[in-house]
């Protein structure tokens, strides 16, 4: 069997397309068509089905789809491993992160790693907490920014802690107040971030067992924010989401501080290909310095 099919079989799964996956490893769509078949018929098993809807993996398909995966990341290594006992610092880095590490740290850390290193790679996965622990797990990318503790078994490294504030509207009765107790605004309209990005809020009320008087729930902070700054309800944000921000609104210290940690996380540090061990240690020395 032929390591490029295994290639061309992933990154159409990836990709969901052939032509997709075609245009990325600079193949006709009738290559990409043969080689699919020719796999197949090497197993004697279908693999993909096919229709105007698209492609969708078989039952065979997921099934193997994770050994193919770790097929391709090994002949990756493999490659990296020999580019850098020749002295050159090759490769490609596949890290998981959310939105406020994409919006506020990557981009400094992102330009000054390239500069030192232009020939490594990099592809960003944006998701939620929960979506990258899964990432992590099934290989789709080789670490990602967790918050912590993780749910799932994961090797992690602590980067930073970011406070966690209350936001009002600028006109809300407790905006004269220098801190807020959850007691306050526990019956209060609340504003929740969604599923997946609401473990920090959540365990902050469990620890004071109360529960918040939720009224919408939300994915993206920005939509959060200016619900809050129109008076639909309050909420509770990461600094620094915050401290960047251009709405109008009142800004407050829980009374007893609470943090959300932020870290990185791998299946195993030492198993993680040369490029992404050359970033990881990267990225620990620029967050040592924040």
């Amino acid at each position: 069997m032929n390591l490029l099919k295994y290639q061309i079989f992933v990154r159409v799964v990836e990709l969901g397309s052939l032509t997709k996956a075609g245009e990325m490893l600079h193949l006709t769509q009738s290559a990409i068509s043969h080689a699919l078949s020719g796999l197949e018929q090497e197993l004697g098993v279908t693999l993909l089905t096919r229709s105007r809807a698209g492609i969708r993996l078989t039952d065979n398909g997921e099934r193997l789809l994770p050994h193919f995966k770790e097929i391709v990341k090994l002949n990756e290594k493999l490659y990296q491993e020999v580019a850098f006992i020749n002295g050159l610092e090759i490769g490609k880095v596949r890290i998981g992160t959310f939105s406020s590490v994409s919006i506020h740290w990557l981009p400094s850390i992102l330009k000054e790693y390239r500069d030192q290193f232009p020939l490594i790679e990099t592809k960003l996965l944006d998701g939620n907490y929960r979506e990258i622990e899964n990432w992590i797990v099934t290989g789709e990318v080789d670490f990602g920014f967790v918050n912590l503790p993780t749910q799932e078994p994961l090797e992690v490294i602590p980067l930073k802690k970011d406070r966690m504030l209350c936001i009002l509207a600028a006109n809300h009765d407790l905006r004269t107040q220098s801190s807020i107790r959850l007691e306050q605004i526990k019956d209060l309209p609340f504003i929740m971030p969604a599923a997946g990005c609401d473990t920090d809020v959540r365990r902050i009320f469990t620890q004071r067992k109360l529960s918040p008087n939720i009224q919408y729930e939300l994915e993206d902070d920005h939509a959060i924010m200016s619900m809050v700054q129109n008076g639909l309800g309050i909420s509770i944000l990461p600094e620094t989401i915050l401290l960047q921000s251009h709405y109008d609104l009142c800004l407050r210290p829980l009374h007893e501080e609470h943090f959300r940690s932020i870290g990185i996380a791998a299946v195993s540090f030492k198993n993680v290909s040369p490029a992404a061990k050359k970033f990881i240690d990267f990225i620990t020395d620029c967050f040592r310095k924040l």
